[in-house]
């Protein structure tokens, strides 16, 4: 059965290379919304953009009268007014554990990724380079324990992992290694799913090609 594609009235403005844009891009896609999505260069936002956000900042979402600017509240606004497929746990501890797994990706992998986009070729980020590949392997076994992350379903963790697995390529980051076994085979699992390859950015399916 195809997805059934829900009306809206939603514009999504994202940087086409941003893994924090790709994140609300994938749960947009999950969900088979109708969206219009305008690819912003962070260096030259347009006029529209200043008037809606405050910070003037990259991912914005407008729907209606609402604007929201920080895309995990997107992801979680998302999956309530569009419920189906849900991306979020319905009982409170899973709920809760979902939304601690995307602090510590936020913590533990986010900055890492920030600072080796920023600074490529900067000796911090070679560091960074070794601390995440590193700490992926030795996260790579919770990758084989279910079908997605700690999960029988796709959730919005997956949603948060994947755009950063999609670019260790383009950061630098190998992964051949025997112990990232798990790991290639859950890429493999999440890059081929309808929504993740709708979510691509043409600069982002340049990062694999």
């Amino acid at each position: 059965m195809g997805v059934v594609t829900k009306r809206s009235s939603m514009t999504f403005f994202s940087d086409p290379v941003s893994h924090y844009s790709h994140r609300v891009r994938i749960v947009l896609a999950e969900k088979g919304v109708t969206v219009d999505i305008v690819d912003v260069d962070p260096d030259n936002p347009p006029a529209e953009l200043a008037d809606t956000n405050p910070y003037n900042a990259l991912p914005t979402l407008v729907d209606r009268d609402l604007v929201l600017y920080e895309p995990n509240i997107m992801m979680e606004y998302l999956d309530e007014r569009f419920p189906h497929p849900p991306l979020l746990p319905v009982y409170p501890v899973a709920r809760a554990n979902s939304r601690l797994m995307i602090h510590r990706i936020q913590r533990d992998w986010c900055g890492l990724v920030d600072q080796i986009v920023a600074q490529p070729n900067a000796k911090a980020s070679d560091a960074a380079r070794k601390e995440l590949r590193e700490s992926l392997l030795a996260t790579a076994p919770l990758f084989g324990e279910m079908p997605f992350f700690l999960s029988e379903e796709f959730t919005i963790v997956d949603c948060c992992i994947a755009p950063i697995l999609w670019r260790l390529p383009a950061l630098g980051v190998d992964l051949d290694d025997k112990q990232a076994r798990p790991l290639h085979k859950y890429m493999e699992s999440i890059f081929s799913r309808e929504g993740f390859k709708a979510s691509l950015s043409d600069l982002e399916e340049d990062m694999r090609s």
